[in-house]
């Protein structure tokens, strides 16, 4: 037989002294601690367990704060989603609003032109496609024969002379800026009504040429369609005199249209103006 079974043995029957003797040692320690006996050895003892206990009171402190602050930042971010959203939405209701504005503005701008213009009827047409970087400088509008629109009628805003229709298809139409170099329009100034030709110019201004050197032009003289060649009605604007040049044969203007052709989003066709054809008049060479 072993040594370490004859220990186990004699350790299962002193079980019993063993409990007896922890059950009496455990209550003198209780006894000793009340009655003071055992202090100086808690106070040794309590100062690292306190120390200890401090150290998990702060480490659980922070946790708490840590959990507080990220629920707070969670909560801080789900409420700065909210309001990023809000604003977006603001800010496109805003833009949808000045949009509304601007055109309101603009075809209040046309009714009243409209209203005022006598005896001419008019379509509305928005602008779909611009070209001004080509030998032709020209608008296409969403307006066609289907609209009563032809060749040759003239396209205005309340600011003035955009052009002339050139070509027509049947719910498009393509218009002839008078800026172009092709574009020649019969002037005339509209406080000494001295007249000439405007014509447009590579830079996209125009140039009023053919004034009679005996005629008084001025800066700041407004230029109106004269009406000569049938091409427009008389006394549609054109623009304003911005410098005047004078040569041997006739006196030359530099004319600043009102209309920002590069913003240009509606236009009116004038319908009932149809362009006088006049070369029925012309007789054949050789008669």
């Amino acid at each position: 037989m072993s040594p370490g079974s004859g220990f186990r043995r004699g350790w299962r029957g002193n079980r019993a002294l063993y409990f007896i003797v922890m059950i009496v040692v455990a209550l003198a320690l209780v006894f000793a601690s009340r009655t003071g006996v055992l202090a100086p050895i808690e106070n040794v003892l309590s100062t690292p367990l306190n120390a200890i206990s401090g150290a998990f009171q702060q480490i659980a402190l922070r946790l708490s704060l840590g959990l507080g602050d990220l629920a707070e930042v969670q909560a801080l971010q789900a409420r700065n989603a909210e309001l990023e959203a809000a604003l977006a939405r603001l800010q496109a209701e805003v833009v949808d609003l000045r949009e509304i504005n601007n055109d309101y503005a603009r075809l209040s701008q046309l009714l009243d032109y409209t209203t005022n213009a006598q005896n001419q009827e008019f379509v509305t047409g928005d602008v779909i496609a611009v070209d001004q970087t080509s030998a032709i400088r020209s608008i296409a509008i969403n307006r066609g024969t289907r609209d009563g629109i032809a060749v040759g009628m003239p396209v205005v805003t309340p600011q003035g002379l955009v052009g002339r229709i050139i070509e027509v298809g049947a719910n498009a139409s393509r218009v002839l800026l008078i800026t172009d170099l092709s574009s020649y329009v019969s002037a005339r100034l509209q406080t000494t009504r001295a007249e000439g030709t405007i014509n447009g110019q590579v830079s996209g201004n125009l140039l009023m040429t053919f004034i009679p050197l005996g005629e008084d032009a001025r800066e700041g003289d407004i230029v109106l369609t004269s009406g000569l060649g049938g091409n427009f009605p008389p006394d549609l604007v054109i623009g304003q005199v911005t410098s005047i040049r004078q040569s041997e044969l006739f006196q030359e203007a530099q004319v600043r249209s009102l209309i920002n052709f590069d913003t240009l989003e509606i236009v009116l066709v004038m319908t009932n103006f149809q362009p006088v054809d006049l070369s029925v008049f012309q007789q054949p060479d050789g008669n």
